[in-house]
């Protein structure tokens, strides 16, 4: 995270570059924090943003700098100068993008399997984060290049990504209320029956720190499925997160005994009696979750009309479909069915 600057630090040319924002503090407000108060005058920012201007000096009450949790009176003036400041040391790269959606406030990605979103230890490169970075340099002044929510390296899909600060505080908001629309798609192991919802929390798996369990003290999950498609031994499921923790389909589908085809994770490879050569094969060169984000709907944060964008299946998902759908069709025709 960029520091803000000391008081000292916030220079002539930084404040002529501020976009100067003036509003009163409504007389009801008065005993309530600064901060609070600050966050309901400008709520395009976030909390944490609002504070650090406050802290920098950048947020002024009758023209005096204030601490964040100083009281108010009301009637007050507060003047914002909101300067962007850089919040990433990533590199910009020319890795290519699919980009599904765009406008002044958002972009809605089609994120490649195999694709890493965020720069960490045995990946300080090549991620979506470092393309995002040479496509719109000026993401490097929204926290995390804009980037709100993630899908593992080898999920593929649709993410957005919030082009400004105003838009950056108005998703965040709507991910932590649920108000987003994610669906996915993806080939479970095994022949499922209905679909269902899975209510259960998820967190570091006790022993192995690499893998996500459902575990008692962990933070709430919960995933809705429906069958889409069935086929011998395994189901098209589509799946809709209520909440968003990490590898949560994952976690879940394995839970309730239907783990995601080539998860390396939370499977393991499984011949179903009677597989045909090309499934066994298929089966066996499919090597990432067979899991895509195919949907996501959210209010605009500009003007809350809906934004809805779907991404079409990816190849390796449709070959692995179309030899499942010819195994189903086979044992069918000659009347032997199979399992795991």
């Amino acid at each position: 995270m960029h520091e803000p600057p000391d008081d000292e630090d916030f220079s002539e040319e930084a404040a002529d570059s501020a976009q100067a924002m003036t509003a009163s503090v409504p007389f009801e407000s008065a005993g309530r924090r600064f901060d609070q108060v600050l966050a309901e005058l400008f709520p395009d920012y976030s909390r944490s943003r609002l504070a650090e201007w406050i802290k920098s000096g950048q947020a002024l009450l009758d023209g005096a700098v204030r601490r964040p949790r100083d009281a108010v009176r009301g009637g007050e003036e507060v003047t914002l100068a909101a300067t962007p400041g850089i919040e990433t040391d990533a590199q910009p790269e020319a890795i290519p993008l699919t980009i599904a959606y765009a406008d002044a406030d958002v972009l809605v990605l089609d994120k490649p399997a195999g694709l890493v979103v965020h720069p960490g230890a045995g990946n300080p490169r090549g991620t979506l984060v470092n393309a995002l970075l040479h496509f719109d340099p000026k993401l490097a002044e929204v926290p995390r290049a804009g980037i709100v929510h993630r899908l593992d390296k080898d999920t593929s899909g649709l993410l957005v990504v919030a082009r400004n600060l105003r838009a950056h505080a108005a998703l965040v908001e709507q991910l932590s209320a649920r108000a987003v629309h994610r669906q996915y798609v993806a080939v479970a192991m095994g022949p499922m029956i209905a679909g269902g919802s899975v209510d259960a929390p998820i967190g570091r798996h006790p022993s192995d720190r690499v893998r996500m369990a459902v575990v008692k003290n962990g933070r709430d999950a919960v995933t809705h499925y429906r069958v889409r498609e069935r086929f011998r031994a395994h189901t098209l499921v589509e799946c809709r997160l209520e909440t968003g923790r990490t590898h949560q389909i994952r976690v879940h589908m394995a839970h309730i005994k239907h783990p995601l085809v080539g998860d390396p994770v939370y499977s393991r490879l499984a011949n179903p009696r009677g597989a045909t050569p090309e499934l066994l094969a298929a089966l066996r060169d499919f090597r990432r979750q067979a899991l895509h984000a195919e949907k996501l709907a959210f209010a605009h944060p500009a003007d809350g009309r809906e934004v809805t964008v779907e991404a079409p299946l990816p190849a390796d998902m449709q070959a692995l479909l179309a030899v499942l759908r010819e195994d189903t069709r086979q044992h069918a025709a000659s009347g032997v069915h199979g399992g795991r």
